[in-house]
């Protein structure tokens, strides 16, 4: 009998086709991302993907994706997905993904927003979790299916101030 990790590294442009299948079986109903959206993606500079497999190697079973942006001094990041196939739900994959994209935003000691839809209860409690706070609400935000987001933010890291800042 085999065990399968969890294993999370940085997605590759080998990996996109399996990224963009994945879109059509999780978010047919609300723009999958094509090929083309995810080369963009890893190709920006700014942006930092990663992968989740159930073997160093292996084929991909969930991604996310964050960026930083602003200025040294002033940076903030934005998830911008976070994935994992409905095979392999509830076995931690989200939460090791989410664990990379904050490890990302309290290097550079910055604040992480995202978006996520209202009736997603499980991503919203792991988000809550971890720290995030609903600041508003998107309607609409999801087409073509119309579902509404909450808009939630994660504070910067209080272990990644500067000496001298207040706690």
């Amino acid at each position: 009998m085999t065990t399968s990790e969890l294993i999370v590294d940085d997605l590759g442009h080998a990996d996109i086709p399996r990224c963009a299948a994945l879109e059509i079986v999780m978010f047919a109903d609300d723009s999958p991302w094509p090929v083309a959206a995810f080369r963009a993606e890893l190709n920006a500079p700014y942006n930092r993907y990663f992968a989740a497999r159930e073997a160093p190697g292996g084929p991909v079973v969930g991604y996310a994706g964050i960026s930083t942006l602003g200025s040294p001094g002033d940076l903030e990041c934005e998830i911008h997905t976070i994935a994992v196939a409905p095979t392999h739900r509830g076995r931690g994959y989200g939460r090791a993904l989410l664990a990379a994209l904050l490890a990302v935003a309290d290097d550079c000691g910055a604040p992480v927003y995202l978006e996520v839809r209202t009736d997603n209860d499980t991503a919203i409690e792991l988000y809550e979790r971890n720290g995030f706070v609903r600041s508003g609400v998107r309607r609409n935000y999801y087409q073509p299916s119309g579902a509404d987001a909450y808009t939630m933010i994660r504070p910067a890291a209080a272990s990644t101030q500067s000496p001298g800042s207040a706690p």
